[in-house]
């Protein structure tokens, strides 16, 4: 029996066709480029109206879609995204981590060419897909190039590859046997999954220390600042200059109940308490963001300021994450 799989087609380069002024997307893309994967599953799509690029992902479309999956996941086998690549891990990290109980496979992908173009690398990643949901790994993952990565972690990489994704910390899946699952598993994520509440108006400012000004800028922001949760990107292991009112204003920041989550800008960096220079960010009151990368955190403090997360709350979802 096939493998009935919801799509849901949300634009990006993967199905654009040239325009007047540029590539566009097309709607009737989905179906056609689908139809060599049917051996083994079904594909119903649902095309969003309108078709983004994915540099133009809001909050509100993670809303929309967080929506309509929680509405389809418990009718099918499993999900296939697609979606751009500028902001595809950020949306990957984002479903990962807002839906609860999932035990179906969700697998996100797009394309650095046009899947019509000459030498386009979108058939092999939709190849790559369709194998993950043949498999059945319940996890949400990003196929790409042939491979498989976890949502959580993952960042795109290049422009000019068709190797364009990579998970520093956690590296690639690989996929596993199909497992055919039972009455009794179907029957508890029908009734398990979860959705976390996403606010479209939740604020996340991302604060990146560089030598120079910015401690000065970040100080700036933080006091002025009426967001619950804040990134802050800074060296090594979450280091930062010794600046006094920089850490003034982080203490101010997270003393009226802001969380300010402190990661590295390392792409395979860890925030720790390791060196005696991120001492002051930590007594000021930052939260460790460990293996968190940016899509990831971002994700992370877009749910926190959603729903009213503290620091103790903030932690044990980067412990359970595996961050820390």
């Amino acid at each position: 029996m096939k493998k009935h799989i919801f799509v849901l087609y949300t634009g990006g380069t993967i199905g654009m066709v040239p325009g007047a002024h540029g590539l566009r997307p097309d709607a009737a893309f989905a179906a056609d480029a689908l139809a060599p994967l049917s051996d083994g599953l079904s594909f119903d799509v649902h095309t969003c109206a309108p078709l983004i690029d994915s540099s133009a992902v809001s909050l509100q479309n993670w809303r929309d879609w967080l929506d309509i999956l929680a509405q389809k996941i418990p009718r099918y086998d499993g999900v296939l995204l697609l979606h751009g690549t500028d902001t595809l891990a950020y949306t990957a990290a984002l479903l990962a981590l807002a839906l609860r109980g999932l035990d179906k496979p969700l697998v996100l992908t797009g394309a650095q060419r046009p899947f019509a173009a000459a030498g386009s690398d979108a058939p092999r990643n939709l190849a790559t897909a369709a194998a993950a949901l043949a498999a059945g790994r319940p996890q949400a993952v990003i196929a790409f190039n042939g491979k498989l990565f976890p949502a959580v972690g993952s960042s795109k990489c290049s422009t000019e590859s068709d190797d364009g994704f990579a998970n520093p910390h956690f590296g690639t899946l690989d996929n596993p046997p199909p497992q055919r699952p039972s009455e009794k598993t179907q029957t508890r994520f029908s009734d398990g999954l979860t959705v976390l509440p996403l606010d479209p108006q939740a604020q996340v400012p991302c604060l990146t220390l560089i030598p120079g000004f910015a401690a000065q800028q970040a100080a700036d922001t933080l006091r002025q600042t009426s967001a619950r949760a804040a990134v802050l990107q800074s060296y090594g292991h979450g280091n930062a200059p010794d600046d006094a009112a920089f850490a003034d204003a982080v203490r101010a920041y997270t003393a009226r109940g802001g969380l300010l989550l402190n990661i590295s800008q390392v792409p395979h960096g860890r925030a720790a308490a390791l060196y005696a220079q991120g001492n002051a960010l930590r007594q000021a009151g930052a939260v460790c963001g460990g293996r968190c990368n940016l899509e990831t955190a971002t994700a992370l403090l877009t749910l926190a300021a959603s729903g009213g997360w503290d620091r103790r709350r903030l932690e044990a979802e980067l412990a359970a994450a595996k961050l820390v």
